[in-house]
């Protein structure tokens, strides 16, 4: 099983032209995930067995303002995952899309604009559920019997509207 979680989120209008935040946005967020499938898959097609388990976001489903590459790099992990998901079957492997809302993590504070970062934060402290919750989606998907493949979990924080 491989878990790919790579992830930055500097979130800023477009119009700002952070060419160096979406450098590496795209940089992480997709070649990141591309890197971990080429790293595990001829294992997992040797073996015949494995789960990929690859982690998008609720902006992989819908995009706000502000948050424009962020949401493209993250409906990226949804298409390559979705694509890998056709392919592996001769392999009999897994593949799960999570697309977490607001979780407790480090991540906002990859936020490069001192204004955006502020919003972001103060969103986070009023809405992020615990890391465990991440972690009990994981268990989910894995924990299935192996002719069952979750292919997507999407979850956020009840309070949570975006």
């Amino acid at each position: 099983m491989i878990l790919n979680n790579a992830g930055v989120t500097p979130h800023s209008p477009l119009e700002r032209r952070k060419v160096d935040d979406w450098d590496r946005t795209i940089d992480i967020n997709i070649k990141g995930v591309l890197y971990g499938i080429a790293a595990a898959l001829p294992h997992m097609q040797r073996q015949k067995s494995g789960h990929f388990i690859n982690v998008s976001s609720v902006a992989g489903h819908r995009v706000g303002p502000g948050s424009a590459v962020y949401a493209a790099t993250k409906s990226a992990v949804r298409v390559i995952s979705e694509g890998l998901r056709q392919e592996v079957k001769p392999w009999n492997l897994r593949t799960t899309i999570i697309s977490p809302g607001a979780v407790a993590t480090e991540l906002p504070n990859s936020i490069t604009e001192a204004d955006i970062a502020k919003g972001i934060g103060e969103f986070y402290e009023q809405y992020a559920i615990p890391a465990d919750s991440f972690a009990r989606a994981v268990a989910f998907a894995i924990g299935q019997p192996e002719d069952v493949d979750i292919n997507e979990i999407l979850f956020r924080p009840t309070r949570q509207e975006l």
